[in-house]
C-alpha cells in the first residue's frame, strides 16, 4: 500500500510540474513600458467640421437682440504744438485767443464755423487783421479787445475756458497762466507741416474734427498740385530768387531776408526756386542786408513784400531806384510785388497756399499755364471762409493785388 500511495505521489507531482514549468533562478525583471502604439491605432476623435487651429480663441456669443450697443472707438489723442493732450470735457464755450501773433492764428481759427460763437476775446492784431475778421463774423464787434501784451490777469478776468496761443507766447505769458490754472492751448502756424499739426488741435478744441480734416485736405492737396510738378525741375533750371522785405523805418529804407525755416523761404523752395539768401548767416528774424550784397547775388528774379505799406508802392521805388535797375532781374522785367489782398500772401497765414500758386507761376509760367489770381482767390475764400461769390467780389476783389 505504501508503494502504491508512494507512486501515486510521484505521479501527481509530475502532472503539477510540467503544468507550472521550470523555476527561474534570477531575480524578477521590472516591468517594462507599455509598448509604442502608432497613432493610428489611437481612438480617433470626432472630426472638425472646419479645419480649425488649437491655438484660434473661440468666437464669443453672439448677443441676444437687442444687443447693447457697443463701446465706441477710442478717440484720436490730439496734442497741441508743445506735445501737451488737448483734452475738453465739453466743447469751450469762451475761447481767447491772446499775446502776440494773434492775427495769423485768428485767420485758422475763423476757417471753423464754431469759431463766431466761441470766441469771447482777441487779442489787438496788426496788419488790418481786424477788418478781414469783420468781414467773416458778423460778432465781432462784440468781441473783448485786449492788448497784446495783456497780462495774465486781465486775461483771467476774461472767464476763459480755454485759451490760445502761439509757443512763442510760452515763457512770458503762458507760464504765468498756468499758474493761475487756465485751461491752454499752444499753437504755430509756421510752416505747411505746423498747419495740418495745428488744424488738427483747432479741430480738437471744437469739437469738429471732420473740418480740421477737410482742411488739411485743402491743403495737402493744393500743395501737392505744386510740389508735384516744381519738384520734377532739375536744379539747374531753377531760377535764383530773392524775396525782399521792403521796409521804412524813421525814414530810412531796409531790406530784408527771412530765416531759412521761415515760411517765406519755403515758400520759394516749394515754388521751384533757389533762395540766393540762405547761404549768408542769418538771424533768427528778419536779417537786413546791403545793396552790395544783393548786386552780388544778382538774382534771376525779385519778389518784393512790404507789411507796413502798399507793396506796388514798394515796387516802384525798387523800379525807380538807379542801384536796383542794374540787376538782372529789372532788366528782364522779372520783379514782382507780392500777391495780397487783406495782407501779403507770403506770410504764415491761412493764405500761404495762394502764395505758393502764384509764386510758382511766377517762375515756371509754362508749368502753370492756367494759373489766374482772381479764380484762385475766390476758391480759397468760399472753401476757407465759406465766402460766396457775391461777398467775394464786395469785400475781397477790391483789395486783390500781385503782378
Amino acid at each position: 500500500m505504501r508503494l502504491k500511495f508512494f507512486i501515486a505521489f510521484l505521479l501527481l507531482s509530475f502532472v503539477l510540474a510540467a503544468c507550472s514549468g521550470p523555476a527561474s533562478t534570477e531575480a524578477p525583471a521590472a516591468p517594462s513600458a507599455p509598448a509604442a502604439v502608432e497613432p493610428t491605432a489611437a481612438p480617433a476623435e470626432p472630426a472638425a467640421a472646419y479645419p480649425v487651429q488649437a491655438t484660434v480663441t473661440p468666437p464669443a456669443p453672439v448677443a441676444a437682440y437687442p444687443a447693447e450697443p457697443a463701446a465706441p472707438p477710442e478717440t484720436e489723442k490730439v496734442q497741441d504744438a508743445l506735445g501737451r493732450p488737448v483734452n475738453f470735457a465739453s466743447t469751450p464755450q469762451r475761447c481767447a485767443l491772446v499775446g502776440r501773433g494773434v492775427f495769423m492764428v485768428a485767420d485758422a481759427v475763423y476757417a471753423f464755423p464754431e469759431a463766431s460763437q466761441n470766441l469771447v476775446a482777441i487779442a489787438s492784431m496788426t496788419q488790418n487783421a481786424a477788418d478781414f475778421i469783420s468781414m467773416i463774423d458778423p460778432a465781432f464787434s462784440e468781441k473783448e479787445t485786449i492788448d497784446r501784451s495783456a497780462g495774465p490777469e486781465q486775461i483771467a478776468a476774461l472767464q476763459p475756458d480755454c485759451v490760445i496761443l502761439k509757443t512763442s507766447n510760452e515763457s512770458s505769458l503762458g507760464k504765468p497762466l498756468e499758474e493761475l490754472q487756465l485751461p491752454l492751448v499752444y499753437v504755430d502756424f509756421e510752416t505747411p507741416e505746423q498747419f495740418s499739426r495745428d488744424l488738427k488741435t483747432l479741430g480738437a478744441v471744437f469739437n469738429n474734427p471732420a473740418r480740421a480734416e477737410e482742411l488739411i485736405s485743402y491743403y495737402q492737396t493744393n500743395a501737392n498740385a505744386v510740389t508735384g510738378i516744381t519738384n520734377a525741375i532739375p536744379a539747374d533750371q531753377r531760377p535764383d530768387v530773392l524775396l525782399v522785405y521792403y521796409d521804412v523805418k524813421d525814414g530810412a529804407v531796409a531790406f530784408n531776408v527771412a530765416p531759412q525755416s521761415w515760411m517765406q523761404t519755403l515758400l520759394i523752395e516749394m515754388a521751384g526756386g533757389r533762395p540766393v539768401w540762405t547761404d549768408s548767416p542769418l538771424e533768427n528774424s528778419w536779417t537786413t542786408v546791403s545793396m552790395e550784397q544783393i548786386a552780388a547775388w544778382n538774382p534771376d528774379v525779385v519778389i518784393v513784400t512790404a507789411y507796413s505799406m502798399d507793396v506796388a508802392e514798394a515796387k516802384q521805388k525798387l523800379l525807380d531806384d538807379p542801384q536796383w535797375q542794374v540787376l538782372d532781374a529789372v532788366k528782364n522785367g522779372k520783379l514782382y510785388g507780392m500777391a495780397s489782398d487783406v495782407y501779403t500772401y507770403d506770410q504764415p497765414d491761412t493764405r500761404w497756399i495762394m502764395g505758393l500758386k502764384w509764386i510758382a507761376a511766377k517762375l515756371h509760367p509754362e508749368s502753370f499755364p492756367d494759373f489766374n489770381l482772381e479764380a484762385t482767390a475766390a476758391e480759397f475764400y468760399k472753401s476757407i471762409y465759406n465766402m460766396d461769390d457775391a461777398a467775394f467780389q464786395q469785400k475781397i476783389l477790391p483789395l486783390l493785388k500781385g503782378d
